[in-house]
């Protein structure tokens, strides 16, 4: 048996055992990365042992600096929007300007725009006592206002890199972040719309019931921030980092660009947003000992994102070591094929061990080598790439997810409620956000 052949074997075991240490014996995320990551550098490359070390701490340390700032700014955008009501006051705003007989799609951009900077997880959090009582107002069954909160929130997070795991992924295939952020937005929108559909279907002919909403949900409007400058710490970033791709699709680069290109860098765009946020909270009776407060919740919120992210990253370089990712390229071929091959990888691996950030962390890390084979080495296949991982790691949230139990607890509706329209919705989601961006690169590739 050739030695590729034996690290192939050892790659997948090693990605089993993550999934059997984390899913089945619920061991620390971090120490079961670490543990997998050293067995494999020792059995599964040709480092010498003396540069095992340099090889995980390299590995942690390059996806650590990649996203630490992004992780850290966003976590500061969401406490800032927790804390202000800006959240409370865009989920308000739409669902006023909607209607109660619109509660459906007005419930899908309530997610869909907070969601675009706050993570999947703390977004359902914040907004999940409004989705319960729009659905006792409304009359629309709680298992599908779940649903469709749910999604909204998840596209984004999978798909746009102000969220770890399309961050992470872009960051190993060294994609570009502005065009990436853009496209994710944009391939987003029809996988929400078809989860959208799909749970309106299976709820369809069901005796689900509304909530019932509680006294301590029914929350005053009247101190809420203002709809426009709640949007600030959310759309701005976005706004600053479009500009600077625009330009650099344009050729501006020097001169008087470089000025848009400083601003909309990633970690500098999501610190206008941050301090949008702090100036948000003030207006809103905010006070100078909040700013700090700020920070530290934020820090204390992305600290097991980060270091689980990173530590994905460092195996995510063992792998690379292994030379796997370059012998899988060799035996696929064309760009299609190619694009097809990261989407399948993260599909299962978020189906088997729950975490989207592991999923396209992990795949990413797989197909790197293997980029130019599929026709994918240039900045339009990188992007194609990410998004095709994005797509995959939405394909499902379940049991081991724990954002499954998020939207099902905090909706108070039944596991099997969850599983039969969340569950399912999530897997549409994935299969047509890929469809999309796979159709989309036969004419961009």
């Amino acid at each position: 048996m050739s030695s590729i052949a034996i690290s192939s074997i050892l790659v997948v075991l090693s990605i089993l055992a993550i999934i059997f240490l984390t899913a089945k014996l619920k061991a620390n995320v971090f120490g079961a990365l670490f543990a997998v990551s050293l067995l494999l550098a020792v059995f599964g490359t040709s480092l010498p042992l003396p540069k095992v070390t340099d090889a995980l701490k390299t590995g942690f340390g390059n996806t650590l600096g990649g996203i630490s700032f992004i992780i850290i700014f966003g976590a500061a955008i969401a406490v800032c929007m927790q804390k202000s009501g800006g959240a409370l006051s865009i989920a308000t705003h739409i669902l006023n300007l909607a209607g109660t007989k619109n509660a459906r799609p007005a419930m899908a951009w309530t997610g869909f725009i907070p969601g675009l900077t706050i993570f999947c997880d703390t977004g359902y959090i914040i907004l999940s006592g409004i989705a319960r009582s729009i659905s006792a107002s409304s009359k629309v069954p709680m298992p599908l206002i779940a649903s469709i909160l749910g999604t909204s929130l998840y596209a984004v997070h999978c798909l746009v890199p102000t969220h770890p795991g399309a961050l992470a992924a872009a960051t190993t295939l060294n994609a570009n972040l502005g065009l990436l952020v853009l496209a994710g937005v944009l391939f987003a929108i029809p996988g929400l719309l078809a989860a959208y559909y799909w749970a309106n279907w299976m709820c369809k002919g069901k005796d689900y019931a509304p909530a019932v909403a509680e006294d301590s949900e029914q929350q005053s409007t009247a101190n809420l921030p203002s709809f426009g400058f709640s949007l600030l710490p959310v759309v701005l970033p976005l706004v600053l980092i479009s500009i600077s791709t625009l330009l650099t699709t344009l050729g501006y680069k020097d001169g008087f660009a470089t000025i848009f290109h400083f601003m909309g860098n990633p970690p500098v765009a999501l610190l206008v947003g941050m301090l949008c946020g702090m100036w948000l909270l003030a207006c809103n009776g905010g006070k100078k000992g909040d700013f700090s407060a700020v920070l530290e919740e934020a820090i204390i919120k992305s600290g097991p994102t980060l270091i689980i992210t990173a530590a994905g990253g460092m195996f995510g370089a063992i792998i690379k070591e292994t030379g796997v990712g370059g012998a899988l390229g060799q035996a696929l071929g064309n760009a299609s094929i190619g694009l097809l091959v990261p989407f399948i990888i993260a599909a299962l691996l978020k189906t088997a061990q729950g975490s989207s950030t592991v999923a396209a962390l992990t795949s990413a890390a797989i197909i790197a080598p293997s980029l130019a084979t599929f026709g994918l080495d240039s900045e339009t296949g990188r992007i194609f790439a990410v998004l095709a991982i994005g797509a995959g790691s939405i394909v499902a949230s379940h049991a081991n997810d724990s954002y499954f139990w998020v939207v099902t607890k905090f909706s108070q509706i039944e596991m099997e409620d969850s599983l039969r329209v969340f569950t399912t919705s999530t897997i549409v989601m994935g299969m047509v956000s890929f469809a999309c961006i796979w159709v989309a690169s036969a004419f961009m590739l």
